[in-house]
């Protein structure tokens, strides 16, 4: 039933692994094994968005990063990503982006970069495997303290989202908002890892936020519908279970360290929650990091 899930996400695959290359869609569906009409009609029904411009979005995102984080000249971002000449990728930039790739690399500002596209989820992975799937045997939650310093947060926070479905659900858009943190991953906190889902209090009602952590210093733009908060240092209980297999186990692995977070009591630990004015931390990169709940605490 969702095979094209699974079939989608390989030809994602595929293109994040072959970005600068001159491929072809006809190369990539000899080794899926479909024909490229079919590819294509598969691809675009399920992303919402053509094939072509899939590649062509992902392409001059990838090198706007190049144009940020490197000195390489212009023209050379330009032929590595398929561009004839560095005319033709200052127009795709200026139409994508509304500035110069010059422009950006003298001076990199917040811009709606492509995110890569994700349509094979856990959900999906169950229904195909729930005939062989085997109990999942998991590690209990670790719990150990860490400290973040003052810093500010750039995003969004809505009072009326619990969760993190909840929170996309209502109308914002994940590809605009997570596209726009990537170009400003550059001034993520050091030590954090860039864009951070969370909790926040207030008027004694709980919401839900997504942004990016950076320094107390930081005086650049605020994205257009973002805000900023300057969050006072803490010390944080960490909940956290290391790397795991996102398809297999995100559901079992989340819920295991989610009753251990909120259930807590820290006072054996010679803690308090400390949740009134800071706001709580979510960490989900299955593979690289794990999976990890951050709450404020203050010494008893």
């Amino acid at each position: 039933m969702y095979e094209w899930n699974e079939m989608v996400q390989l030809m994602v695959d595929w293109i994040e692994a072959n970005i600068t290359e001159s491929s072809s869609l006809l190369k990539m569906s000899e080794q899926l094994g479909y024909s490229p009409y079919y590819c294509s009609k598969q691809f675009n029904q399920l992303t919402g968005i053509t094939l072509r411009d899939y590649v062509w979005t992902r392409r001059i995102s990838r090198a706007a990063l190049e144009l940020r984080d490197t000195d390489q000249r212009v023209l050379d971002i330009a032929l590595k990503y398929g561009f004839s000449s560095q005319e033709s990728f200052t127009r795709a930039f200026n139409k994508a982006f509304q500035l110069t790739p010059a422009a950006y690399q003298k001076a990199p500002r917040p811009i709606k970069l492509a995110i890569r596209q994700e349509v094979f989820s856990p959900y999906h992975y169950l229904i195909k495997e729930r005939d062989k799937m085997s109990k999942v045997h998991l590690q209990p939650a670790e719990i150990k303290v860490e400290f973040i310093p003052a810093h500010k947060f750039i995003g969004i926070w809505d009072l009326s989202a619990a969760n993190f479905g909840e929170f996309w659900e209502r109308g914002h858009s994940c590809d605009e908002i997570c596209g726009t943190l990537e170009s400003m991953s550059n001034h993520a906190l050091p030590g954090q890892m860039g864009q951070t889902a969370g909790w926040f209090y207030q008027n004694g009602q709980k919401g839900y936020l997504y942004g990016i952590p950076v320094s107390l210093e930081y005086e650049g733009p605020i994205p257009a519908g973002m805000e900023c908060r300057e969050i006072p240092e803490s010390e944080y209980l960490v909940f956290f279970h290391p790397p795991f297999d996102y398809l297999k186990d995100n559901g079992a692995v989340m819920g295991t360290v989610e009753e251990v977070a909120w259930n807590f009591d820290p006072t054996g630990m010679g803690y308090e929650w400390d949740e009134r004015i800071k706001q709580d931390y979510q960490r989900h990169y299955p593979e690289g990091y794990g999976y990890a709940v951050l709450r404020p605490v203050k010494k008893v």
